[in-house]
């Protein structure tokens, strides 16, 4: 089969991928406490430039929500997210090195249990931290994910407060959007012919866009407060646009920490 013989194949496969991975690569810079706009930047390397590169064509790169907490802890510890830019090059010289030298090898090393065990973790507790959200209590720090946050609070005593004080479009909207989730992949593609292109999460966020549109246009004092929304950048010139793009900070090549954090990455 040639390569325009695949476009009609590839290019709906690509609409959907798209359409998942933006609130995905939104939502884990977030989690990170990284700039939005790089959790964008780093979906369209990890689609244009990995995907041509890897070999591989069912893979599909982008940023990793197992490295969320990593990323969030070492961005506090470094002090600027400029400076983690500066360990996240060193660790990909480090990996190049790695490949070069055949290291892949000591991958064996590690059970995948451990593996398994530590991404599970990660995933609970990015839960256990969305749940203030989610009920509309954001007296919690988005992106804060130590047991014993920077308000005074936990984990969960941070979940029994939003308890009380949720707000009940925030619940609402919520509840439904997890209900998409879970519910609409068991949705038999051959009934309904939607389900095969159009993914769960890409469908929860499409609700609950639609639920503040609608909302604030008819019914504006039930419409989500804007603490609960997330603000993308916008750029209005072409130079507003230049500003949202940092490099690392190369003034800090000699702090060891940084050494310590591409490390850990690598």
């Amino acid at each position: 089969m040639s390569a325009w013989e695949d476009l009609r194949y590839d290019l709906p496969a690509a609409v959907v991928v798209f359409f998942v991975a933006v609130p995905l690569c939104l939502g884990i810079a977030l989690a990170s406490g990284a700039p939005l706009f790089s959790g964008l930047i780093a979906g369209i390397v990890g689609g244009i430039v990995v995907g041509a590169l890897s070999g591989s064509a069912l893979g599909v790169s982008g940023p990793a929500a197992g490295l969320a907490v990593i990323v969030l802890e070492a961005i506090q510890r470094l002090g600027s997210f400029e400076t983690f830019l500066l360990a996240v090059v060193l660790s990909g010289f480090i990996q190049l090195g790695l490949g070069a030298a055949r290291a892949g090898v000591l991958g064996y090393f590690f059970p995948s249990s451990v593996v398994k065990g530590m991404l599970s973790g990660i995933g609970i507790l990015i839960a256990l931290k969305q749940v203030p959200h989610a009920l509309g209590w954001d007296s919690a720090p988005e992106g804060d994910f130590s047991f014993f946050q920077s308000d005074g609070e936990n984990t969960f005593s941070a979940i029994a407060a939003a308890l009380g004080h949720g707000e009940p479009t925030a619940v609402v909207v919520s509840a439904i959007a997890l209900g998409i989730l879970v519910f609409w992949d068991r949705i038999p593609a051959s009934r309904v012919r939607i389900v095969q292109y159009v993914k769960g999460p890409l469908v929860a966020v499409a609700f609950g866009i639609a639920c503040q549109i609608v909302l604030r246009e008819t019914l504006p004092e039930f419409a989500l407060a804007e603490s609960h929304l997330v603000k993308v950048p916008m750029a209005s010139s072409f130079a507003d646009f230049r500003e949202l793009f940092v490099g690392p900070d190369w003034s800090q090549l000699g702090n060891s920490a940084v050494y310590v954090t591409a490390l850990i990455l690598a």
